[in-house]
């Protein structure tokens, strides 16, 4: 019987102390706090404090009103920021292998002294022939071995005699030549050959004059009964290249003397 008039007493006593800040106020009850019709919560004149009301506990408390017993939001924690990989490097591409420097090769022959009126060749054309070819095979400090593109094989005559006759002595000769070199292992697609009978002299053999005895003016043009071999080709070069000069250094300029 005694708890009720004293709970009217209790808000007849809030009332007149708060009267002036909640003479508009509708008297309703919002977690803890008196409201007012907006739902605004209802603060004294005087000193700017919540009204609380009878349900009010610190678990209800805000941080309008009691900002020390509300708990503040934890900061937001920053986003953790992956290091971005690193983009895998591209393997350096190897360095291509220098090509070898190729040397262009001119090779040629005179097999001379052949007999007068035969084709064959004698023992030392032989000879020399054979050592020809090992040369080209065979490396030196300069070069390795030549890689052969073509060889022109030419057949020759004295001028004794006419070039009805001469000419195919010359080719004769030529072929016998040709067919020497191919049993050597030469590509006989390689040979070129022909006969030039007594159109391309040596020069010496000007000087064999008509008037000598007949024996005598054939020894002197043997150097024309003969057969010319050319041959071309290519060849690594084994050279080693040079260092390349240092350049002198600078002449320092000598100081200026000073003007007087």
């Amino acid at each position: 019987m005694s708890s009720a008039p004293t709970k009217i007493l209790a808000g007849v006593a809030v009332a007149v102390l708060f009267a002036p800040a909640i003479a508009s106020a509708q008297v309703t009850k919002n977690q803890g706090y008196l409201t007012d019709s907006q739902g605004n919560i209802v603060k004294s004149a005087t000193t700017g404090v919540c009204v609380r009301t009878s349900d009010w506990s610190p678990a209800r408390a805000v941080a309008e009103c009691d900002p020390e017993l509300v708990k503040k939001p934890a900061p937001p924690r920053k986003p953790v920021v992956k290091p971005k990989p690193k983009p895998k490097e591209k393997p350096k591409p190897k360095p291509k292998p220098k090509k070898p420097a190729m040397l262009n090769i001119e090779q040629k022959i005179e097999l001379q002294g052949i007999a007068l009126n035969k084709a064959e060749m004698t023992e030392d054309n032989k000879k020399e022939l054979d050592k020809f070819v090992a040369a080209l095979q065979k490396p030196t400090k300069a070069r390795g071995p030549v890689q052969i593109g073509a060889v022109v094989v030419t057949g020759h005559t004295d001028r004794l005699g006419n070039d009805r006759i001469n000419k195919p002595l010359s080719e004769k000769r030529a072929q016998v030549v040709r067919d020497y070199l191919v049993s050597k292992g030469i590509d006989q697609k390689l040979i070129f050959w022909e006969g030039k009978a007594a159109r391309q002299p040596i020069p010496v053999t000007k000087f064999c004059d008509k008037k000598m005895k007949r024996k005598q003016l054939i020894e002197c043009l043997a150097p024309n009964r003969r057969v010319t071999v050319e041959v071309v080709g290519r060849a690594q070069s084994l050279a080693k290249p040079k260092p390349a000069a240092k350049k002198p250094a600078a002449k320092k300029k000598p100081a200026a003397k000073p003007k007087r």
